[in-house]
Formats: structure tokens, sequence, C-alpha cells
């Protein structure tokens, strides 16, 4: 039996129920492929718009600088 690899990334997404700009930096399964299994769950009321490899700094998102 293969061993499961696992992967860090920081995801970038719109919650569907306020369309706000979210990241979440999380682990998930990685097919032999290379392509990050990313849960239902986790996909659940969300649009994911990128998948970054390893975790990301965010500095600013839209929005966030406003007050200038």
């Amino acid at each position: 039996m293969a061993d499961i690899q696992l992967r860090k990334v920081t995801i970038l997404y719109y919650d569907i129920t306020s369309l706000e700009p979210n990241h979440a930096v999380e682990v998930f399964p990685q097919a032999s492929t290379g392509r990050v299994i990313i849960s239902n769950e986790f996909k659940k009321n969300k649009s994911i718009i990128a998948v970054c490899d390893g975790e990301v700094t965010i500095l600013n998102k839209i929005g966030d600088r406003v007050d200038n």
C-alpha cells in the first residue's frame, strides 16, 4: 500500500454567503499526479479562487486598504 502524501497549501476563496475574500492554510492529501485533494467539507459554501503551494502570507486583500 502506497503512503499517502500530504501537502500544505494556502487556499484563496470567496465565502458564497457573503462574497468576502478569505484565505486558509490547510494540509490535504495529494494525488499521485501532484494535485491536492480538497475535501468536500472544506469546499462547502466556498468558491475557490486559487490553491498556492505552502503557507503564503497575505499582505492585503480587496477592501483591506479602503481607508487610504
